[in-house]
């Protein structure tokens, strides 16, 4: 059997409008996109370039550079992209792409999640620098290759959780390091996805389809599969749904964690947890073994950490939310996605994409605090900003502010989380250094599976 060829992924349809509006993107004349660039300007690629995916969102925020080629295996859902740069040059495998392409700079990754890894590895070991959307990697093995070869490669980096580049994130932890609510020892995190917004009402919880369907004559099926193990083409895959699959994706802690639990994990500097454990709304095993829960609950115990003390997190998904705590007030609801941070000294409630913002809770108590001033570096321009200011430093320039060791070890947080969903109800005992659970070796074929035949990462 010829080996597969490994080729770029076609990204869903994603939440184009909300993220124009909470990301605040302007978007710029389709006759000024892929126009010759000054010779200071970097040469682009994005690989998953579909519809309007968050790679469309990725190289509207990076039109000042010169966008020189895209990438995508469905040739139909990347249409319209490929219409909007017509200087660049398209291609429908990564690879052929990045052999071609001499004179590219960097590469943006934003496919599914299960071919970050393959991707990524790609572009940096040609030596291009990299802006690969969160979660960083499917799985905790690929995130911990990734990182390494980051650092081994000496490219320049960013993983897409944009919130890290935010005033807010910053804002956090001066408030937390000035001990605004004292130690904490309590976080409670939460989104309404998979069951909240579009395309999230499609999340599918099923089991795998019986049927087949007819490739689209526009979509390289074996190419959108890439390493992820052999099944026939199904519109409940691709476009659109393949975050609810284990196979693809990371299901909604995958996709929001690395955005709703950043602030925390970075301002507290939590590092690996000890333990993690999963509560979900799974119950048939043919469902259950193929696509994720529609709602779940994950608690986390963080191991106290250079005079910081010991942090149980619980994640909440699928609309459920923690309890509502007693200091906010009577009517006032929490945001649809967002974090409770309990303090021995207070509360910070900390909305998501603007939602309420970053407030201590009583508003009575936000409205009588002396603010700490400021004493961490603002990060000039959006997430994406920072990463082509990183690549234009070069490698011995300031990195970006979620480059991948950061966004790794983030990623690989999140990850264990999902694990957990898979395995529901045990408490997961982690060994970090070791890259393993210490009492369950179902949980461990989670942590590094192997990928298909010819997909394998050199």
């Amino acid at each position: 059997m010829k080996p597969a060829s490994t080729s770029a992924i076609s990204r869903r349809r994603f939440l184009a409008a909300s993220a124009r509006a909470a990301f605040g993107f302007q978007f710029f004349p389709g006759a000024l996109r892929g126009a010759k660039a000054p010779s200071n300007r970097l040469n682009l690629a994005c690989v998953g370039v579909g519809a309007e995916g968050i790679g469309v969102v990725n190289l509207r925020a990076c039109e000042g550079e010169n966008i020189v080629a895209l990438c995508d295996v469905d040739a139909a859902y990347a249409a319209p992209t490929f219409a909007a740069y017509p200087r660049a040059k398209t291609f429908n495998d990564f690879r052929t792409m990045i052999e071609r392409q001499r004179d590219l700079d960097a590469v943006i990754v934003a496919t599914p999640d299960h071919t970050h890894e393959v991707i990524t590895m790609a572009a940096m070991a040609a030596g291009k620098h990299v802006y690969c959307q969160k979660p960083l990697t499917r799985t905790i093995g690929e995130a911990r290759r990734v990182a390494a070869a980051a650092r081994r490669y000496r490219v320049q980096t960013q993983m897409g959780n944009h919130g890290h580049s935010s005033e807010s994130m910053r804002i956090l932890k001066e408030w937390l390091d000035a001990g605004v609510i004292g130690a904490v020892r309590e976080v409670h995190a939460w989104t309404d996805r998979p069951a909240g917004g579009n395309p999230w009402s499609t999340f599918p919880v099923q089991a795998r389809p019986a049927e087949t369907s007819p490739v689209p004559a526009t979509l390289d099926w074996d190419r959108w599969l890439g390493p992820a193990p052999h099944r026939p083409y199904h519109p409940d895959y691709h476009p659109l749904k393949w975050r609810g699959w284990y196979d693809f994706g990371t299901g909604a802690l995958g996709d929001m964690g690395c955005h709703v639990l950043d602030p925390v994990f970075w301002a507290l500097d939590l590092g690996a947890p000890e333990t993690v454990q999963a509560t979900t709304t799974h119950w048939e095993p043919a469902v259950s073994a193929e696509t994720f829960p529609r709602a779940s609950v994950v608690r986390y115990l963080f191991p106290a950490r250079a005079g910081r003390a010991p942090v149980t997190l619980t994640w909440y998904d699928g609309r459920l939310k923690p309890a509502i705590p007693p200091e906010l007030e009577s009517g006032r609801k929490l945001p649809a996605t967002g974090a409770l941070i309990y303090g021995e000294r207070g509360a910070l409630l900390h909305g998501v994409s603007g939602a309420n913002g970053l407030r201590l809770i009583p508003e009575a108590r936000m409205q009588e605090m002396t603010r700490p001033p400021p004493k961490l570096p603002r990060i000039v321009g959006g997430h994406e900003a920072d990463w082509l200011r990183a690549c234009r430093e070069g490698a011995d320039g300031r990195p970006a502010s979620s480059e991948f060791s950061y966004g790794a070890a983030l990623t690989e947080m999140v990850l264990l989380g999902v694990v957990a969903i898979r395995c529901p109800d045990i408490l997961l005992r982690w060994d970090a250094k070791a890259m393993r659970f210490t009492n369950s070796e179902v949980a461990n074929a989670f942590v590094d599976p192997p990928p298909r035949e010819g997909w394998a990462v050199k």
